[in-house]
């Protein structure tokens, strides 16, 4: 029996090195209990400070990449960067899905298209989250920008701590596990889940599972909600082993 093959397409930062990390590393995970296979391909948008300034710029090239990753015929295609659209403006992810999803169209891609931002909303909904903290690497204003976007989702945000790295390389290279040691400061008394990283850039995928065995509440991560919202979209099963609540099947 042939196993069915999935093109995952990613709209990307182009310093960013995490979302096509995590991105496989949970596919191939599940490609050990489960039959489809995937493929992995990526269009690039540039950036490297996390400003406003520069987020507004790379935004205006997220249309480019859209038509690109068409012409590969992906299966699923999203955006892998949060903060450029939550920075937008509230429930900002809406627009860009539809005119990225016009653009996949206009050049005869049928995949269903998302974003990272959406699919963190999504997952948050999906476990029923009232009421959550977050870790983030942002600088505090973008932060705070962050915070108020989920709370216009209807998730009360209880702590949201930022570690203030402006240089998204920086971010990329943090030791995934320090997260385990971070959280400790983080107020989680309460909560329905964790966002471990809200951040496509900063790894978490290694601490997610310790983490939510030592806290025994839902702990997520914007990239393990963004595969939650692509296996969805595939019509798969959202089974990934040791990637936390959203992902146990």
């Amino acid at each position: 029996m042939t196993s069915r093959l999935y093109r995952i397409g990613q709209i990307v930062p182009s310093s960013n090195t995490t979302m096509e990390t995590e991105i496989p590393a949970m596919l191939r995970a599940r490609e050990a209990i489960r039959p489809e296979r995937f493929t992995f391909h990526s269009s690039r948008m540039r950036m490297h400070k996390v400003t406003k300034e520069e987020l507004e710029a790379m935004n205006r090239e997220g249309l480019r990449c859209a038509a690109e990753l068409a012409d590969a015929r992906v299966d699923v295609m999203s955006t892998a960067c949060l903060v450029a659209i939550m920075a937008m403006g509230l429930g900002y992810h809406r627009q860009t899905e539809r005119e990225l999803t016009e653009v996949a169209r206009a050049n005869h891609c049928d995949a269903p298209v998302m974003t990272s931002a959406g699919a963190l909303v999504e997952g948050l909904h999906r476990l029923g989250a009232k009421r959550i903290s977050l870790m983030a690497p942002y600088m505090r204003p973008l932060t705070d920008l962050v915070v108020k976007y989920i709370e216009n989702e209807g998730i009360e945000v209880v702590d949201a701590k930022c570690f203030e790295i402006p240089d998204n390389l920086e971010v990329g290279r943090r030791d995934p596990m320090q997260l385990v040691e971070d959280v400790k400061t983080l107020n989680t008394r309460g909560v329905d889940a964790v966002v471990l990283s809200a951040c496509v850039q900063m790894p978490s995928l290694p601490a997610i599972q310790v983490v939510q065995d030592r806290l025994e509440v839902p702990v997520v991560s914007t990239a393990v909600c963004t595969v939650r919202g692509m296996l969805e979209r595939l019509g798969l099963e959202a089974v990934v082993p040791g990637a936390g609540a959203l992902l146990a099947g």
